[in-house]
C-alpha cells in the first residue's frame, strides 16, 4: 500500500484525466506507473543503433552547415 501526496494542480489533473477516461484515480496511477517502468526497461533509439552511428563517417564535420557549397563543388567536379 502506497500513500501519495500530490500538489493541488497535479491532483486536479489526475482527477480530470481519470474521469475523462472512465477510470478510478488508482487505476490511472497504476497504469501510468506500469507504462513508465515498462518504458524504462526498453532501449531507446540511440541505444539500439549506437554501434552503427558514425560507422560510415565521411570524416567531414561540416556537412550540415556547408551542405550547399559541398553539393556545388561535387556537381562542378562531375561536370569536368
Amino acid at each position: 500500500m502506497i500513500t501519495l501526496r500530490l500538489d493541488p494542480k497535479l491532483e486536479q489533473a489526475v482527477n480530470n484525466t481519470a474521469k475523462n477516461l472512465g477510470l478510478t484515480k488508482s487505476e490511472l496511477i497504476r497504469k501510468s506507473i506500469h507504462d513508465y517502468l515498462d518504458k524504462l526497461s526498453k532501449p531507446n533509439a540511440w541505444e539500439i543503433g549506437e554501434d552503427l552511428f558514425g560507422k560510415y563517417s565521411s570524416g567531414l564535420s561540416n556537412l550540415s552547415t556547408n551542405r550547399k557549397e559541398l553539393i556545388k563543388s561535387r556537381l562542378k567536379a562531375k561536370r569536368k
